[in-house]
């Protein structure tokens, strides 16, 4: 027995903890009962400010019955454990548990390592999900009719926003008449630094803007280092991504890999970014690689690099790009561009080395899968890791490993 209890000792105090089963509560908005336990179905609370005052430790789970819904905030305040998140997930049968209400935030997570899944934010007050922790996870929720569908804040890093559906976030946040200040209808809007957007879907970024006719971005990068956006599929949204940076911030080193962009509106684009003559810019060190874009409309474009471009602005490498209006614009020295295919009625920038302009031979107008012929197969340059923010992002949109022939676009052979 001594032997035993000195083994016991001698364990690190993560594996002890890793062992010690986290408390599971359930919450039921139709027949839960603040007074009850919350530790199991027949007792479930009803109310997520029961939850948002219950004491919660690494390893514990939230469980939010189907079919349930409320008009109150879940703040997400505790912290787990990269090796003992807290989760929060759905239980039972029936629709996504659903938050909502303009008169407040629906879910707000200021703790760290979080693990939120197939939960639904809708019609709330600023964003569905609003991160200002490190570490967390949204894996498989809804957010719509928001003005952000996610917002990770100037303090939110390391975050990952996976596997999710931002459909409809069709709010702005600021509309008004003169100056060049409208904001709104976001997808994802990243403030924070080293976060992980992919595999996502996100339609519909999409609002009347005063200053501009229209706006919304799928995914917007304002003041956010070194974020990576890979994978996810956009659809009719006004531009996939913009980039800026106030004065003395920076918004460097973000990439965007193997994402599918298709819009069938009058006006969309895939990327814009700034130089230095920009008032939110410069923005610096901006990837674009293996990107498959269809935009027909006749005011389209597919990237702009304005006000000051230069290589350390933005870098392109092996997109297929096919647009109704302008398929590229630059200024000063121009973009670092490379090994892709374009499309469109005209261009402002200098074709760079083995890039072409041809048909691309999409398989459809929504199916960016490339046809037999097509220019882009075996046109890609072969790139490192670095190009894509790791190696946990060299495969294509299927999940195909790249192999020593490169297609450019988001699909491989």
């Amino acid at each position: 027995m001594k032997s035993l209890v000195v083994a016991v000792l001698l364990l690190p105090a993560g594996h002890l903890e890793s062992n010690v089963a986290g408390t599971t509560y359930y919450v039921d908005s139709k027949a839960g009962d603040d007074a009850a336990a919350g530790t199991s179905a027949a007792t479930a609370w009803k109310s997520l400010a029961t939850v948002n005052a219950a004491t919660l430790r690494p390893g514990d789970t939230v469980n939010l019955k189907r079919g349930s819904s409320w008009s109150e905030t879940l703040t997400l305040a505790a912290k787990g454990s990269a090796a003992r998140p807290i989760v929060v997930q759905p239980y039972g049968t029936g629709a996504a548990p659903k938050l909502s209400g303009q008169d407040q935030p629906c879910v707000v997570i200021t703790g760290n390592h979080w693990r939120v899944s197939g939960i639904r934010a809708s019609n709330c007050q600023w964003s569905g999900f609003e991160i200002s922790g490190d570490g967390n996870e949204l894996t498989g929720v809804t957010a719509d009719g928001n003005i952000a569908g996610v917002h990770v804040g100037t303090d939110g890093s390391r975050n990952t926003i996976r596997n999710s559906t931002l459909t409809g976030n069709n709010r702005m946040s600021v509309n008004d008449d003169g100056g060049d200040n409208d904001s709104g209808a976001f997808g994802v809007l990243l403030n924070g630094d080293d976060n992980l957007v992919t595999g996502n879907t996100i339609t519909g970024s999409f609002a009347t803007s005063k200053d501009y006719g229209f706006d919304g971005a799928a995914v917007e990068i304002f003041n956010g280092d070194r974020n990576r956006i890979t994978h996810n599929r956009s659809h009719d949204n006004v531009t996939f991504t913009e980039l800026g940076a106030q004065k003395g911030k920076t918004a460097t080193g973000n990439v965007f890999a193997f994402n599918v962009v298709t819009s069938g509106r009058k006006l969309a684009s895939f990327l814009v970014t700034r130089g230095p003559r920009h008032v939110v810019g410069p923005v610096k060190g901006t990837l674009a690689v293996h990107n498959s874009v269809y935009l027909p409309a006749a005011k389209t474009i597919g990237w702009s690099c304005h006000d000051g471009c230069a290589p350390d602005i933005l870098k392109l490498r092996n997109n297929v790009i096919a647009v109704g209006g302008e398929m590229g614009w630059e200024d000063g020295k121009g973009a670092d561009e490379a090994g892709s295919v374009y499309m469109g009625r005209k261009k402002r920038f200098t074709l760079g080395p083995g890039s072409v302009i041809a048909d691309p031979r999409f398989v459809s107008r929504t199916d960016l899968r490339l046809r037999p012929g097509s220019p882009a197969l075996g046109r890609g340059a072969v790139l490192s890791p670095v190009w894509f923010g790791g190696s946990a992002a060299t495969k294509d949109f299927t999940g195909k490993p790249l192999g020593a022939a490169r297609d450019a676009g988001a699909y491989q052979r």
